[in-house]
């Protein structure tokens, strides 16, 4: 520890851990080895010009974040028991390589590292980058439909385009309505205002979303929003890190008072474990940059985790 930098956790163990994510082993590109789980690091999609890869760092900030050597060694509480069943294994093939002006290159990397893991019978879980991240994940799932997406963010993310951009991060999942594997779409969590018009919403409750509104999760509890996911059935999760609470995790770039604390989130997606397949997920939005003391890096490591640890039940 250099005189400059303060006590961490970690360090108490052993310090940085040598490996990826969670101390599991790093892969090159393409390797899965027999993987159950495969960590992919995206750092930047479809960036709008006007703030540009605000979370590209956001990655390797969850890696520190919380992580030292033996730490999948150590009993989980929040799991039950270690991270992962006995017999999982993961690999972190790092982060994929981005340009901060060939978008399209940016995007055709992301969707080709998700297809090999879905090829090779493993299941991603993506660390971005911005919310545009998940367009390019989930057109990797063309084969291995059909899919229902569960979306927890603060925000719905319907707008056609912004400036002339219809791949950014305010357009996911209207771009995901229109892929013919996607054949549900639950979103939960939006609250306050964001980019969405009133005809935005009118066009995703057209299609057939399910929204549950912050606000009624809050006074209803997500019973209903659990039930509303088609029992066993595929789902991806693609968490928008600001569907938190801010006083929870403030390193966003849009934070929305009154969002969901740690534990509502690790409930929901047991809950959701329990009635279906998780096949994917993906975590974006982190904002290190706005992080105070790491709180916010160590949330999204922690239901990172918690994910992992659940996918791994589910396969073991």
């Amino acid at each position: 520890m250099s005189e400059t930098e303060p006590p961490r956790m970690g360090t108490m163990f052993g310090g940085r851990a040598g490996g990826g994510l969670f101390d599991i082993p790093t892969a090159p590109l393409g390797q899965v080895d027999a993987a159950d789980i495969v960590v992919i690091g995206a750092p930047s999609a479809t960036p709008y010009p006007s703030v540009g890869p605000y979370c590209a760092d956001a990655p390797d900030a969850i890696r520190s974040a919380f992580g030292w050597p033996g730490v999948l060694d150590h009993h989980d509480f929040d799991l039950g028991g270690k991270i992962f069943a006995e017999g999982t294994k993961a690999v972190d093939w790092g982060n994929l390589a981005h340009s901060d002006r060939d978008f399209a290159a940016n995007r055709e990397r992301i969707s080709q590292a998700v297809v090999s893991v879905l090829d090779q019978g493993a299941v991603p879980v993506v660390m971005g980058g911005d919310d545009s991240i998940p367009i390019p994940v989930l057109q990797a799932y063309e084969a291995h439909g059909p899919l229902t997406i569960v979306q927890l963010d603060a925000h719905i993310d319907w707008r056609d385009e912004v400036g002339g951009e219809r791949l950014g991060l305010s357009s996911n999942m209207r771009r995901a309505s229109e892929m013919p594997w996607v054949e549900n779409i639950i979103q939960l969590g939006a609250r306050g205002l964001g980019s969405a018009r009133p005809r935005d919403f009118q066009d995703a409750t057209d299609w057939g979303v399910r929204f549950f509104p912050m606000q009624d999760i809050v006074t209803g509890g997500f019973d209903a929003a659990v039930e509303a996911v088609p029992a066993d059935s595929k789902v991806f999760v693609t968490l928008d890190i600001d569907a938190m609470d801010p006083a929870v995790v403030p390193s966003v770039i849009g934070p929305a008072p009154g969002g969901f604390d740690y534990w509502q989130v690790v409930r929901l997606l047991k809950a959701i474990a329990v009635r279906s397949k998780i096949v994917g997920f993906d975590l974006v939005e982190l904002m290190p940059a706005n992080d105070i003391g790491g709180r916010g890096a160590l949330v999204a490591a922690r239901l990172i985790a918690v994910v992992m640890g659940l996918i791994s039940r589910q396969r073991g």
